[in-house]
């Protein structure tokens, strides 16, 4: 069924959208190469840069290539797409959009002129090789930060044609990320303008709104998301774990009455192998005042307890165990409630036990590693009291307090945790962030409904 597009309704701007959308009409700045915006969350970065693009390449030139990028064509489609195509209707552009080749072509009726937009994704060191061979009068990077330095090398490679211009949009990440050291840096040598958004440049959030997201933050990302700073992590990952808030005391008997029951899984052979039993309860609009979207706009509208949990460590035990093993020590961690269990969460990474579960019954999904993603979502969770561990979970409490940025990899601009105390820590962050987005977009149908109770 083809969506029905509605024009895009225009509320008010604040100063800084409203330059980002006229800036190449301005004298003083036409000679610049091109404009990087960065920011604070939810600060209206994107929606202002991504028509002033289009307006740009449509007043400027006639019959050319452009660039569209996102970390993925399926998030930027989501995210950038969906909006500019209302933007287009309002603005009298007409376009056609061949999904299949990833290309919108836009005419604009009164000046005649027709360009070609194609959208691309730079998730990975891999993704360069989709961009070569393009011929291109600009390029637009939705969430830069995000996308490895050799695929926007490649794409701003690809600019050659007279007049072209670069376009960078960015949440910041770390200090010594590659895109601060070589553009926020470098803005004179680059020639480059750079506006810094706040989260109050966007108008259409109320006071209240505002308060939310100030409040759902803490550490390093209320100081990235919420102030705008390229600041470090450093110190405990977790350090809004609070034990009166997210440890307590649940009855197994009681996960009948939990919308899903799922278990995750982290695997390991000499490294230790673990297993955690979650609840997973919706939550009714109601109980959501306090609550709006964590990191990356997977949907808070759920609370996650964890039930019990397996630990076992080939190393520490001296005794390695085969996947058969671990199956049989699985099939007995869910004993008691297996009837109710929905599937299993298992790292992608893990073929042997996942056919091992799959070949004993059991329904299996890949979890979603993205670390970065996973441990916003997964502290956005913790600090509003919406993940909680039953105090039978010790390997789990012991890890809060034990899981580390790694220093070493922080000197190089890498954010990445220490690969130690991490097992049951990668558990809870692949239930947290896969089982948001696969009901975010409904892959999953559940097949029983009810409310838990903490006892």
């Amino acid at each position: 069924m083809k969506r029905k597009i509605t024009p895009f309704k225009w509320r008010e701007l604040s100063k800084k959208q409203a330059f980002v959308l006229n800036w190449w009409r301005l004298d003083k700045y036409k000679d610049r190469d091109g404009i990087i915006v960065d920011g604070s969350i939810r600060s209206g970065k994107t929606v202002s840069m991504s028509f002033s693009y289009i307006n740009w390449a449509m007043e400027t030139f006639d019959g050319q290539n452009f660039i569209l990028a996102g970390k993925t064509i399926g998030s930027f489609r989501r995210n950038v797409v969906v909006e500019v195509k209302k933007m287009m209707r309002g603005r009298k552009y007409r376009y056609r959009d061949n999904r299949s080749e990833n290309v919108i072509e836009v005419h604009d009726p009164r000046t005649g002129h027709t360009n070609y937009f194609f959208i691309f994704g730079g998730k990975d060191e891999g993704s360069q090789d989709l961009v070569q061979g393009i011929t291109a009068a600009g390029a637009f990077f939705d969430e830069v930060a995000l996308m490895p330095q050799s695929f926007v090398n490649q794409a701003t490679g690809r600019c050659s044609v007279e007049g072209s211009k670069f376009w960078f949009n960015c949440n910041p990440q770390g200090p010594r990320h590659w895109f601060r050291q070589e553009w926020i840096l470098k803005l004179l040598s680059k020639k480059m303008l750079r506006v810094k958004f706040q989260i109050e440049d966007n108008l259409t959030l109320t006071k209240r709104i505002l308060e939310r997201y100030k409040n759902l933050y803490s550490g390093v990302f209320y100081e990235r998301y919420i102030l705008g700073l390229w600041v470090m992590a450093q110190g405990v990952i977790y350090d809004m774990f609070d034990y009166d808030r997210n440890v307590s005391k649940f009855n197994i008997n009681k996960l009948k009455y939990y919308d899903r029951v799922v278990v995750s899984v982290d695997y390991g052979t000499q490294n230790p192998m673990t297993y955690g039993l979650y609840g997973i309860n919706e939550l009714a609009v109601s109980e959501l005042t306090d609550y709006v979207e964590p990191a990356k706009g997977e949907a808070m509208d759920r609370e996650i307890h964890l039930f019990k949990s397996y630990f076992y460590s080939g190393r520490e035990k001296g005794v390695q165990k085969t996947d058969s093993e671990y199956g049989d020590d699985f099939d007995e961690f869910i004993k008691p409630i297996k009837e109710y269990l929905d599937y299993v969460i298992v790292d992608p990474s893990a073929t042997s036990f996942k056919a091992e579960l799959r070949k004993r019954g059991y329904r299996v999904v890949n979890a979603k590693n993205d670390v970065s993603d996973g441990i916003a979502t997964h502290m956005n969770y913790l600090k509003m009291g919406l993940f909680v561990v039953d105090e039978s979970c010790e390997d789990d409490v012991d890890e809060y307090h034990s899981y580390i940025w790694d220093e070493k990899k922080l000197d190089s601009g890498e954010e990445i945790p220490v690969k130690e105390f991490d097992h049951c820590m990668d558990r809870n962050r692949y239930t947290n962030l896969t089982d948001c987005i696969l009901y975010k977009h409904s892959k999953l149908v559940k097949r029983h409904s009810g409310k838990g109770a903490r006892k």
